[in-house]
């Protein structure tokens, strides 16, 4: 009996740009769509932009437009760059939306009568200069517990220490500098506590949630769940709170209810959209990143419970992308968006390597571009699209491409293909698409071994019936492989469908054979990988961070009303003296020091900095010394580099080192230099 399942993807903020991180999670999503129609199941994506808050509204006045007209320029972008990684929504919407003011306006009220919400007086941080209250995003300083400068207002992205807007020291308004004023207003809670028994129950039902989601969620009942701030003070680009004064529903409440608006936009009327989200008719999945578990987890369902809707059957969580085991960067080229990848690279690519990544966890997802290209080529291009067009074009040009009829030999291999259908299946539900790449790579190597071993390209020659044999079975082994690899590989295979004369490739037609049957045509399915494509890509990331970067500068001397030689844009590549000074250079001395699990080149190294403490590295220096021989050196230190969160944890400095692998050598103070002196 076939399901019906509502499905979303988180909605991307409309103030940037859609890059790699986000195309993660929409082919995992559309993955796991397209298989639930693959089987049958009657299956929704649906999905919308992330348009309301004060950051919509800044970055719309600096361009000279309006909010709506910023949002619907952003949607379209959006829209297009999705769309262009095969990405098949049923409905792309806007938060900003008559059905999603109605819903929130609806839900908020509904919590309102139920008594979940109350109102007290906050102090809040208010910038004199612009005449408004400042979200946490909008206020920068130093960090409170390690001391790094230029963090944001409600975390610290070196530490991960999360506080209070005041605690920050020399905070100020990232929008004009002033240091902000606390003044007290009138905010609005939604009692999130109300709803702790039933959450518990809710998180315990059925595959609802992974286990580590389910381990990370838990930990906020430890101390209790508190209130939820749902409100803010105008200026403010949202929905205006029903009966109340100058107050907004923060871009929290109403961005989930986006999914609802999306649905009922599709649907036209509320008696299907109510199967959903009223009757629990059909199932409701949502994928998320890991970063927004909180308020998928907690205040979501807590929010639909305390409105008389259905909460979501399943939370499914992915970690973050990593690049060649690093966090995206725009300076290293790898923080790439969607729209650079495609101008280089084929977006189907792109879709089998993550699948070949993703299990059904959160861990991180990383992307080797190396490995990219070995993946690609070996396992898509030359184990399964190389399996189709051996077969289908000159050889079977000489066969007037007319299919003949299986041997027993061949029903016996596509027998082991359809064998796998269940475990295959099994793997796609539960997300563990790496498994499924496993068993079709695995199972075209089967394939590829019986071509080989007949050879037809010699075989025609001698017998061409027998060769006919040969690419009649292997024909219906690719379209076993290709209706398997559908869900990640779209486009390719419905050149499969059509170099088949099929009308449909599905589970439904799976173990449907082709025999005496002409086929279509061969048209190419896809081309290798060029390592130059990759370069020219991240080259272009690059070029497009400085250029960006040097208008920044640009624009901060110009607004500057006492420009210094520090402050000019400098294009020849060389620093002054003053930008020298700011490299505070002291003498270390190396407590001790580990491999790291997973890193080729890295050792993990503790250095004492005298009175500046003990600090962690991560210093790339394993070709050329034992951690062993490390201990109780004295080496020189970058000692105020700005703490860099790596995928092995929190590097705090840099040993300073010249030459390259084995001829690697560390910089070493003079023996009388003492841990902590500064050199000069």
């Amino acid at each position: 009996m076939s399901k019906k399942i509502l499905v979303t993807s988180a909605l991307p903020y409309a103030n940037g740009s859609i890059h790699l991180g986000h195309i993660l999670e929409a082919v995992q999503t559309d993955i796991w769509v397209r298989f639930q129609k693959l089987v049958g199941n009657e299956c929704y994506l649906f999905c919308a932009d992330d348009t309301h808050g004060t950051p919509i509204m800044i970055a719309a006045k600096k361009a000279g437009k309006t909010p709506e007209e910023l949002i619907t320029e952003v949607q379209k972008e959006h829209y297009a760059d999705l769309t262009s990684f095969l990405v098949e929504y049923d409905n792309y919407y806007t938060t900003n939306s008559e059905e999603n003011r109605k819903y929130s306006e609806s839900i908020y009220l509904t919590l309102k009568k139920n008594g979940h919400i109350s109102a007290r007086n906050i102090e809040q941080s208010y910038c004199e200069h612009d005449k408004m209250f400042l979200p946490d995003r909008f206020i920068k300083g130093t960090c409170p517990k390690c001391g790094a400068k230029d963090q944001y207002g409600d975390s610290c992205e070196v530490c991960g220490t999360s506080y209070s807007p005041k605690d920050l020291k020399d905070s100020h308004c990232s929008l004009c500098g002033t240091t902000p004023v606390l003044k007290e207003s009138k905010h609005l809670f939604f009692k999130l506590q109300d709803f702790q028994d039933r959450l518990k129950v809710w998180m315990e039902e059925g595959d609802r949630l992974q286990e580590g989601a389910s381990k990370k969620l838990q930990e906020w009942f430890h101390s209790g769940l508190q209130e939820w701030d749902i409100s803010r003070d105008g200026p403010y680009f949202g929905f205006a709170i029903p009966e109340e004064e100058n107050k907004y529903f923060y871009v929290w409440l109403d961005a989930p209810i986006g999914y609802m608006a999306s649905s009922l936009n599709f649907f036209k009327d509320e008696k299907k959209f109510n199967e959903f989200w009223k009757e629990g008719k059909g199932e409701i999945v949502h994928f998320i990143g890991k970063d927004i578990l909180y308020f998928h987890g907690l205040f979501w369902p807590a929010m639909l419970m305390g409105s008389g809707y259905q909460t979501p059957s399943q939370l499914n969580v992915h970690g973050f992308l990593t690049v060649n085991g690093e966090k995206m960067s725009k300076s290293r080229g790898t923080f790439i968006n969607a729209s650079t990848f495609i101008r280089y690279l084929d977006p189907e690519h792109f879709r089998f390597y993550m699948a070949c990544r993703l299990g059904n966890g959160m861990e991180d997802v990383d992307i080797s571009f190396d490995d990219f290209v070995s993946r690609v080529n070996s396992d898509l291009i030359g184990n399964l699209v190389n399996l189709v067009s051996r077969v289908s074009t000159s050889i079977l040009d000489k066969l007037d491409r007319k299919l003949g009829t299986l041997s027993s030999e061949g029903k016996q291999l596509l027998g082991e293909l359809l064998a796998k259908e269940n475990e295959i299946k099994d793997a796609y539900q539960t997300r563990n698409y790496s498994k499924v790449m496993r068993e079709i790579t695995s199972l075209g190597d089967k394939v590829n071994k019986y071509v080989n071993d007949y050879a037809p390209w010699n075989l025609i020659k001698t017998d061409a019936e027998k060769a006919r044999e040969v690419v009649t079975v292997s024909s219906n082994c690719a379209k076993i492989l290709f209706t398997y690899l559908a869900p990640v590989t779209p486009k390719i295979s419905e050149e499969i469908k059509k170099l088949y004369q099929l009308d449909k490739l599905d589970y439904s037609n799976i173990s449907e054979f082709l025999e005496n049957k002409t086929l279509a045509p061969y048209a190419m399915l896809s081309k290798r990988v060029e390592d130059k494509n990759i370069q020219a890509m991240i080259q272009d990331t690059k070029d497009a961070y400085e250029k960006a970067n040097k208008e920044n500068v640009k624009v901060e001397v110009t607004k500057s009303e006492t420009q210094t030689s520090s402050k000019e844009v400098n294009e020849s590549g060389t620093i002054t003296i003053d930008e020298l000074a700011k490299v505070e250079l002291r003498v270390g001395l190396i407590k001790e020091a580990n491999h790291v699990e997973g890193a080729d080149k890295l050792l993990n190294v503790k250095v004492d900095l005298g009175e500046k403490g003990i600090k962690n590295v991560f210093a790339g220096i394993k070709s050329s010394y034992k951690p062993e021989d490390l201990v109780g050196k004295k080496v020189v230190v970058v000692a105020n580099l700005k703490p860099r969160q790596m995928k092995f944890g929190l590097s705090e400095a840099m040993l300073l080192a010249s030459g390259k692998d084995s001829t690697l050598s560390l910089f070493v103070p003079d023996k009388s230099a003492e841990p902590g002196d500064l050199l000069k």
